[in-house]
């Protein structure tokens, strides 16, 4: 669910629970409001987190010339005490 969708829920909703003066018997239309309202906010924020999470980028502090020279050297090392 995007932000767009989050914010239309939250508009229908609000419509609903505080414009609209109609009932049925079988459907409390406010309820239904506050409902919409819920899910769109829980969607927005839900939108948010899984953007933010998307966009974090794992940097590694070494630069990775340097740590191709590790690499190489720790292999040296694990090379010689194999031989011998």
């Amino acid at each position: 669910m995007s932000i767009g969708v989050g914010i239309f829920l939250m508009v229908v909703g609000g419509i609903l629970a505080f414009a609209v003066q109609d009932s049925w018997d079988a459907v409390n239309l406010t309820v239904v409001g506050y409902i919409l309202m819920l899910a769109g906010l829980a969607g927005i924020v839900l939108s948010f987190y899984i953007t933010n999470r998307r966009r974090r980028v794992e940097t590694d502090a070494i630069d990775p010339a340097v740590e191709e020279e590790y690499r190489v050297v720790e292999e040296h090392h694990h090379n010689r005490d194999v031989i011998e």
